[in-house]
């Protein structure tokens, strides 16, 4: 039974907040139960960001994740330092190693390192780097499909932003496959 628990986070600016919002919403398309709930640090650009989502198929109670995350997406050092001790026994933590140049403290849980900002600037685009992690969380959980991920980033981007779906989208493959490859 799908009850995913996910703690997104890492500096304002990075996309942490866009990444729970995708999540969110492609459940939302896929008849699922979510909730998305954001915090900020200070000030967002440059300051700690971080969101817990829930995708379920049962109703939630509680949109709080304390520590009970099934899966922890870290994208700087700081988040990895604070969040890492909320996931689960055997749950996932995936890490930027880009940014992040320390493993996992914990030798309880599935450590998932991805080069996320590289990978972005292989294609061209620093912004996508977390994409990218959005990608190796959907390969890693199949939580929801990517498909439904393209609808969502499609009604938040709206016509002005369309073109850069194809990146995007490619940005989440490349993810995908670095959990594979």
């Amino acid at each position: 039974m799908l009850n995913e628990r996910v703690i997104c986070a890492g500096f304002g600016g990075q996309g942490v907040m866009l990444i729970g919002q995708l999540i969110s919403y492609a459940g939302m398309i896929e008849g699922k139960e979510v909730s998305w709930l954001p915090s900020y640090g200070p000030e967002m650009r440059g300051g700690t960001a971080n969101c817990s989502v829930m995708v379920s198929e049962r109703p939630i109670g509680s949109p709080v994740i304390t520590d009970d995350a099934t899966v922890a997406i870290v994208m700087n050092l700081p988040s990895l330092d604070k969040f890492e001790q909320d996931v689960i026994v055997n749950g996932k933590v995936i890490i930027n190693s880009s940014l992040i140049d320390k493993k996992t403290s914990r030798t309880d849980v599935n450590a998932y390192y991805v080069p996320a900002n590289d990978i972005a600037m292989e294609l061209g685009n620093p912004r996508v780097a977390n994409m990218v992690m959005l990608g190796a969380f959907l390969e890693l959980t199949k939580t929801v499909e990517m498909d439904s991920i393209m609808k969502a980033l499609k009604k938040i981007f709206g016509d002005s932003k369309a073109h850069l779906m194809p990146i995007n989208e490619e940005a989440m493959k490349r993810g995908a496959a670095s959990i594979n490859g």
